[in-house]
Formats: structure tokens, sequence, C-alpha cells
């Protein structure tokens, strides 16, 4: 059995997780989807990949184990390309090998290891590819990480010889499935009130304002590559500090009897507005979504490095707008991924 596994001549289908970084995961999925695309394509395997704004995702594959061989390949082939990218921007001399993250039942994982860890010392010899099995099952579930390091190569035989192991020995019992939760639920404020999001919505937050101003003495204003002013001309978002919040009370005072809108305009730079409009504008429209505003952008002008950006609503509507717009920019930056 080993041996037409190993070939990918066995026509059962099979389900591996995989865990990976937001990093990992927009690697995978290509510009516009197209590196996904062509690896479901080009191997056959469905790949899914969780949704969330969390610091880690789940990529399923499923298919025939000769289509999951394939899929793992294109993968682990791609993660060192991104390996040898990532080295002609800097010193390092030594290339470090891939790393994948395999999901697995903790009730398979006894199988993988071996009596005295003999399976796993096996695998690690022939294959030449380094494996580790989490000691502790992953939160709130039943499943443990095993980390798989080495050349593509290594990897690819290695996976092979875990999916023997797992055809040979089924998960006993009801396995709860590991699903990343974000970090943590980001605070807003905005109009003297705070927000938690919740899914795709802000909710109202009071009791966190003590929190939010002594988090808003520790904030310093956003400012875009290249630029010396503010990237919202007369605002101290992400978050105000306390003085700034009872002003933004006194202009909200009174705005359920009779709500003011208002337009405020921002400038961004043309480099930047993409990570504000996400693909096919997912960002901007889960923007809107939250604060409630109206933001329109408007089209890029020929000769100009800066893009306009209309918001209109509520002083709370706005502020809340606004405090997403710059967190999006923040993260883009400095590299904290999507928030």
């Amino acid at each position: 059995m080993e041996s037409k596994v190993s070939d990918g001549g066995l026509n059962v289908t099979l389900t591996i997780r995989l865990l990976m970084h937001g990093k990992e995961v927009g690697s995978i999925i290509g510009k516009k989807g197209e590196t996904v695309k062509k690896m479901r394509e080009e191997s056959g395997a469905r790949i899914n990949i969780s949704e969330g704004n969390c610091p880690e995702r789940i990529v399923t594959i499923t298919g025939p184990t000769d289509a999951i061989f394939k899929a793992f390949a294109m993968i682990a082939y791609k993660f060192e390309e991104d390996i040898i990218n990532s080295m002609s921007n800097s010193t390092a001399t030594s290339k470090p090998p891939v790393t994948l993250r395999l999901v697995v039942p903790a009730s398979q994982c006894g199988s993988l290891i071996g009596k005295g860890g003999s399976k796993i010392k096996e695998i690690r010899e022939s294959t030449g590819a380094q494996v580790q099995v989490a000691g502790d099952m992953l939160p709130n579930s039943t499943e443990r990480a095993v980390t798989i390091s080495g050349t593509p190569d290594a990897i690819i035989q290695c996976v092979k010889q875990i999916c023997v192991v797992m055809l040979e020995s089924p998960p006993k019992g009801a396995t709860i499935p590991y699903r990343p939760k974000p970090a943590s639920a980001p605070v807003i404020f905005a109009g003297g009130q705070a927000y938690s999001i919740q899914g795709q919505y802000a909710i109202p937050h009071p009791d966190q304002l003590t929190k939010l101003h002594q988090l808003a003495m520790q904030q310093t204003p956003f400012t875009p590559l290249g630029q010396t002013t503010p990237a919202f001309p007369g605002e101290k978002l992400p978050l105000h500090s306390s003085e700034e919040a009872q002003n933004l009370m006194g202009e909200s005072a009174g705005m359920d009897a009779s709500p003011q809108a208002s337009t405020h305009e921002l400038t961004i730079p043309n480099d930047l507005i993409g990570c504000i409009i996400g693909r096919q504008g997912t960002k901007i429209n889960e923007i809107r979504q939250m604060s409630g505003a109206q933001i329109k952008i408007a089209s890029a002008m020929e000769g100009s490095a800066e893009r306009q950006i209309s918001i209109s609503g509520s002083p709370a509507n706005i502020s809340l707008a606004q405090y997403l717009i710059n967190a999006r920019l923040t993260s883009e930056v400095t590299g904290m991924g999507a928030l």
C-alpha cells in the first residue's frame, strides 16, 4: 500500500489541513487569486482558505492522493521561491528551509510518532525532512500541529508518508477542528463612543472608555511614508484623547434629533490606495458597512501621485471611517498584515 500511495497510484480521497500565517496565505492566493486558481487547475485538488481577519488561516486541500501531492508540491516550491526572493534583499548566505504546518487530529498523532518515536524517526531518515509533532493540542480543538521543514522534495516525500499513516490509522472518535481566532477584538473610539468589532459590525461598547483613553495616550498620529504632514489634516486619529473625545461628543450631541451630514476629504498616496480598496473592493465595502459613512474614491488623475477620498455622514460615521482607513494604512506600512 505504501508504494502505491507514494507513487500517487491510489484513488483515495483525503483531506489535509494546513495552518498558515497571513503572509503565507497571501503568497498562495496571489494577485487577484491567480496563484491559487492555477494550483487548483494543475493539481486537480480542491483548495479552500478559511475566511476571517486572523493572524492564522486554515488551508484545506481535498482530493485523490495524487492531486494532494501535486498541490503540496506547488505550495512547497512557491514558498521556496518566496525564500529566494526575500534573500535577494538580505545579507543572509544560508537558505532557510521551507516550512509547512499540518493540522492533524490528536488521535492520529500516536501512529505518526510510533512506538518510542520509531515511525517519526523513520520518516525523518527516509525523507530528509525535519518533522515535529506538537505536544499540546491547538486551542479549543482536538488537533495538533505537525511542522515539516526541509527542501520542497523532502517535504513532498514526507507528506506522502504522513498520508499513508493517516490512511492506515483513521481518527478515533469525533474531531473538534481548530479554528483560528482574531488576535484581539479591535476597539474603536468615535463620536464620543467606544465600539468593538464583531464580524462585519461595529458594536457600541461603553465600558471600554477608560481602557480606550489609556490607549489614546500611547498612540502617535500615522504619517504616510514620504510625507511630513499627517494623513488626515486637523485630525489626530487613530484614537482621540479625552479632550478630543469631549469635543466630538459636543459635535454629535443632539445628533439623533437632527443628524447633520457633513463631508470630509482625505488625500491618500497612489501606492497605498490598493490596501484601502482591497481585492474587488472588499476592504472599502467593509469600512463603509462598519462606519455607516458614504465613501467615494476619486479616479486617478494623470500626473498626480495622490487620490482623493470623500467621506460623508454624521461626525461619528466620519470619525469611525477615518479610523478604519488609518488602521489599514498603518498595517500596510508597518507590515502587520490585513486587519
